[in-house]
């Protein structure tokens, strides 16, 4: 039976992740705090930034949500395969 290996992450990537995130958001609401512009201008720039960011996290979670169904389809489809080749003798006669 062929074995699967998962990448994983570690912990430094997830933190590296994480810290980024926190990074780039807080960067980009001092410089929307004091952008010299309009109140109205700064609001709908901040808004902007929100329909991004959560559009970014539900693209991660599509994505990832694909790739593991499509890993448990793989697994199920494999152990199918395994139970036919265990279950299947070419020496059987019928009868």
């Amino acid at each position: 039976m062929t074995k699967r290996i998962q990448p994983q992450q570690t912990a430094a990537f997830y933190a590296q992740a994480v810290a980024s995130f926190g990074i780039s958001i807080s960067a980009m609401a001092l410089a929307l705090a004091y952008l010299p512009a309009q109140p109205w201008v700064r609001a709908f720039l901040a808004l902007g930034l929100l329909y991004v960011v959560t559009s970014t996290v539900v693209l991660c979670k599509v994505v990832r949500d694909r790739q593991e169904l499509s890993a448990v389809t793989n697994r199920v489809d494999q152990a199918r395969l395994d139970k036919l080749l265990t279950d299947h003798d070419p020496f059987k006669v019928d009868g």
